[in-house]
């Protein structure tokens, strides 16, 4: 047991109350790696009497106190897995991945906060080809948690090992976790770290064009992914994830808060799925043209931003209202080339780009980015997207019953539907329509210029307005299109669209951990394993063959009257945007009861 001993300053002397020195000495002790507590507690009076707490600097500590080192346990990726599980390391590593900024329920907490925020981070080291999987929650450090961004140096202490069984360990925040990114290293204690050194040589061997082709931000992403069995205990009922009636769907949904995540599990079947391809237009490679417009709202005359997006098209050619089979072949079949570039505006990103790495000295001299304020996505859509009764960002495609048929008039659409779909839809009492995927709902690859504008999508609502960005350089990773999915509840009088957007390439960040055994790519399986196998390299020169989405709903009769167990993710993007996802089911052979 860790002693606890707490001083009240009404208590102690005066002399305790006044002076710096003592209080600097008393409130310094030692880390505890292994736990969540310090071994010394102090607790200061607010008021009568007030406390008096004064920093000392370090180069004015005396030696005659003997304060001990601040000590790290860094550890490398190559060693977590000899980790026991829930211990606390320290690490350092290359940001290659954010994910957007989410939040969920505080469990059994009765104090003020509700939701606990959190973002995913994958960073590498170089001693393993696997990044760190890092869970990290909002604390004390709010400029540094919004300010993460891909090619920036992450150090994160005192994380904590979580290991689900048949999954890669992750690591997530402990009470005592720091973060410090670029433009926070400056006097920190573990630039003179031998493992900090040694990773501050390894890169000294990276290139920014290589390494940009590994990076991404924002987008659905959810880690662990789910078991390969569904286990539910037969004396309660209770599952690895909640699973709920269909029924209870819609109170569930309409009970979300902003940037709310849930993961939850139902029964059914799936009665229809549509392949919806994204918009393709004729400007440029892969893009999306954003701009922001400032829109007033009468009622409370409060200034807000709006995003519209517009997805353009991959291969300059010929305006067409729709592409056809052949013609979606031919052009993945072509080898892309996309011309990266970016600007650099420190002398860090100077001396990336010409392949040299930063020394321990520069590493403490980084001076923080000048454009590292929250910014968040905003969510008002213009009068024009209100009219329509679009969900969503004006350009991405929506559901049937959010839009209407025509709103997807310019897509390929291939799509099936259970011979017996048409006369049970008739007895559905409720039939939910979600608004399909949205801009938040997929990955891009990140880009200096466009670092500002990312942020903003990634992050919470900014707290101020912000004047008007625009990027045309903004390309998600590898996403061509999703497939709706139509499932049925088992009581048969709820019914919900949701999405499926299965993991295509490795450079996807949620194939990380995903078990990767080769499957025939029927529809039932791509959804069981969530990905298309093979799965594309996108360093590699090769090319692989993937199949076209009539290929896979070509099988989708196998679903007919084939009862599953279907985990759903819900978040709440804001506005009337609610994301729906599925990210995988269980046939009735795949579930345990215990």
């Amino acid at each position: 047991m860790v002693p606890e001993t707490e001083c009240w300053n009404c208590a102690l002397s005066p002399k305790l109350h006044s002076q710096a020195e003592l209080s600097e000495q008393v409130t310094t002790s030692h880390r505890q790696p292994q736990n969540e507590e310090l071994s010394l507690k102090i607790c200061l009076n607010p008021r009568n009497p007030t406390a008096v707490l004064t920093v000392v600097p370090a180069k004015s500590v005396p030696p005659q106190w003997g304060l001990p080192e601040v000590s790290y346990q860094f550890t490398v990726r190559s060693e977590l897995e000899s980790l026991a599980s829930n211990s606390a390391c320290d690490v350092i590593g290359l940001v290659t991945f954010v994910s957007r900024v989410e939040r969920i329920k505080c469990k059994g907490n009765t104090g003020p906060e509700k939701y606990w925020t959190y973002r995913w981070v994958h960073a590498v080291d170089g001693t393993s080809n696997i990044p760190f999987i890092l869970e990290i929650f909002a604390s004390s450090q709010p400029e540094i948690f919004n300010g993460i961004y891909p090619m920036t140096y992450l150090v994160c202490t005192q994380m904590r090992k979580c290991q689900e069984p048949d999954s890669l360990p992750y690591l997530t925040s402990s009470c005592e976790t720091q973060i410090f990114t670029t433009g926070y290293h400056k006097g920190q204690p573990y630039v003179s770290d031998p493992r900090v050194k040694s990773f501050i040589q390894w890169t000294k061997t990276l290139k920014d064009s290589v390494m940009l082709k590994k990076t991404a931000v924002g987008g659905h992403y959810c880690f662990p992914h789910a078991p390969l069995i569904f286990t539910q205990s037969v004396a309660d009922g209770s599952a690895q994830v909640p699973l709920v009636a269909a029924n209870d769907l819609k109170s569930e949904l309409e009970g979300l808060h902003y940037r709310e995540h849930k993961r939850l599990a139902i029964q059914g079947q799936v009665m229809a799925v549509q392949y919806v391809t994204l918009p393709e237009e004729t400007l440029s490679d892969q893009q999306m043209v954003q701009s922001v417009v400032a829109v007033s709202d009468p009622p409370s005359d409060q200034r807000t931003v709006e995003v519209t997006q517009m997805l353009i098209n991959r291969e300059t050619a010929p305006s067409s209202v729709q592409s056809s089979p052949s013609r979606r072949k031919r052009k993945q079949a072509k080898k892309r080339v996309m011309k990266r570039r970016y600007i650099t505006r420190a002398r860090v990103q100077e001396k990336r780009e010409a392949g040299h790495g930063l020394t321990e000295e520069e590493l403490s001299e980084e001076e923080s980015d000048s454009e590292t304020e929250e910014v968040g996505p905003l969510e008002k859509r213009t009068d024009q997207s209100r009219a329509s009764g679009q969900l969503g960002p004006p350009g991405f495609p929506q559901s049937e019953g959010a839009t209407g048929e025509g709103s997807v008039a310019d897509c390929d659409r291939t799509s099936w539907e259970s011979s017996s779909w048409p006369k049970q839809r008739q007895e559905v009492l409720e039939y939910l329509h979600p608004g399909g995927v949205c801009s938040e709902s997929l990955s891009q690859r990140f880009r200096f210029d466009d670092k500002t504008l990312l942020l903003q999508q990634s992050n919470l609502h900014a707290a101020r307005w912000t004047p008007e960005q625009t990027t045309d350089t903004l390309s998600s990773v590898t996403c061509q299109g999703y497939y709706k999915i139509t499932i049925l509840g088992i009581n048969q009088q709820m019914a919900i669209d949701a999405a499926f957007v299965p993991v295509m390439s490795s450079g996807d960040p949620r194939s990380l951990g995903l078990t990767q055994d080769p499957h025939d790519n029927t529809l039932l399986s791509c959804l069981s394993a969530g990905f298309i196998c093979p799965l594309a390299d996108p360093l590699s020169q090769s090319e692989v063959a993937l199949p076209e989405p009539e290929e896979i709903l070509a099988t989708a009769e196998e679903l007919k009257d084939t009862h599953l167990v279907c985990i759903l993710d819900l978040c709440h993007l804001g506005g009337e945007k609610v994301e729906v996802i599925i990210t995988k089911v269980y046939r009735m052979t795949d579930i345990a009861l215990v």
